[in-house]
């Protein structure tokens, strides 16, 4: 499950890397395209550093 959630994270996170440049030239807004790319990075980090940690009793 893991793997399967990295590599569907880089597939999401190439095509707003993509979205993001179109933004960039002024084709999509910024506000939009941003916000996305940084949820994406962000999901992405998540899903790696994610681990079975101790909670507690």
């Amino acid at each position: 499950m893991k793997v399967f959630g990295i590599i569907l994270g880089a597939i999401v996170f190439v095509g707003l890397l993509f979205l993001n440049v179109l933004g960039l030239m002024n084709l999509v807004p910024m506000y939009i395209t941003s916000p996305l790319l940084f949820i994406a990075i962000f999901i992405i980090l998540y899903i790696v550093n994610h681990r079975k940690t101790f909670k507690g009793f």
